[in-house]
């Protein structure tokens, strides 16, 4: 669903293109009704866009003759950030609309910028690359992620349609705590009224959402991006790793971050646990910290690193 400031946009995009739009030519192009098409022109009136109404059997609507969108007046540090924040953003996968939609809207912004700031702009987006490839981006409409977050900041319960990973598909009430982009992932955090608890929810499976009456009070201190990553490495998977190491826990987070690992702290000795679909990873990481360790679970781990081990002791007598 498009929201329906973006349809006003379009609707002063197409007047912009000059002449005489009848309404229902316009309610086509947006696929609204008429009476939607006089409100969105009335909103642009409201923003002293001169819009006028023309009367008779071929009328509609128009922009006062000469009106042209003024430039946009941004310094040259203001439109680097703007453009590589669409860029940065449609890469990093966390723009939740289509790569079109993008590209219009890095295309509005260099149209209406000064001629010689926009060269230098266009000579930037044209040879800039970039070391880390581009995250796919996910199908999470604008409307539920605008709609989960202004439900967070107001504080109003949200009624969402999910559909989880496991394929079944439930309506629920949540109290939204806060929205995190994490991993080209959008994830809404709050009190899920179908299990009483604190949950997390990810945008893109999020079918609907729609906020209700009423508001609510998040708990003091809650940090909503450590939850997500809380919720992330406690996810179930097809191993349950357990390992005590002695070291401290920001020595131990440079190679589990909080999504991968929870820590639990025991005197000089810190019990990492890991959820992991896979373990042939851990081994080299645990050899990374270089510090004194237990692997209490699985059994097979232990045989992971006695085998590492095999083989840097071998590689290290050939050389």
């Amino acid at each position: 669903m498009t929201r329906p400031i973006a349809r006003v946009l379009a609707l002063l995009e197409i007047l912009q293109s000059g002449g005489t739009r009848t309404v229902a030519e316009l309610a086509g192009r947006l696929d609204v009704d008429e009476r939607t098409v006089r409100r969105y022109a009335e909103h642009l009136v409201e923003l002293d866009i001169p819009v006028r109404s023309v009367r008779g059997r071929y009328g509609g609507y128009r922009l006062a003759p000469g009106y042209r969108m003024p430039p946009l007046m941004l310094t040259d540090e203001e439109a680097l950030a703007v453009l590589l924040g669409l860029v940065a953003g449609r890469r990093a996968g966390l723009i939740t609309t289509s790569v079109a939609a993008v590209e219009s809207a890095v295309s509005k912004v260099r149209r209406v910028l000064p001629e010689a700031l926009g060269r230098r702009l266009n000579a930037l987006l044209e040879t800039a690359d970039f070391t880390s490839p581009a995250r796919k981006a996910l199908s999470a409409e604008a409307e539920v992620l605008l709609t989960v977050a202004e439900a967070a900041r107001d504080r109003h319960p949200v009624g969402l349609a999910y559909l989880a990973g496991h394929g079944g598909a439930s309506e629920r009430v949540v109290h939204p705590y806060g929205v995190v982009a994490h991993s080209g992932r959008w994830y809404l955090t709050g009190f899920d009224s179908a299990s009483g608890e604190v949950r997390t929810f990810r945008v893109d499976r999020i079918k609907s959402a729609e906020a209700k009456a009423g508001t609510f009070e998040a708990p003091d201190g809650f940090d909503p991006a450590e939850r997500v990553l809380t919720a992330l490495a406690e996810t179930p998977h097809g191993h349950d790793v357990s390992v005590r190491i002695q070291a401290t826990p920001e020595q131990i987070r440079a190679a589990f971050p909080p999504s991968v690992a929870t820590l639990e702290t025991d005197g000089d000795w810190v019990r990492a646990r890991i959820r992991a679909q896979r373990l042939d990873w851990i081994p080299s990481l645990l050899a990374a910290l270089d510090r004194p360790f237990v692997i209490e679970r699985p059994g097979e781990l232990r045989d992971l690193v006695s085998a590492l081990a095999g083989r840097l002791a071998e590689r290290a007598r050939e050389g």
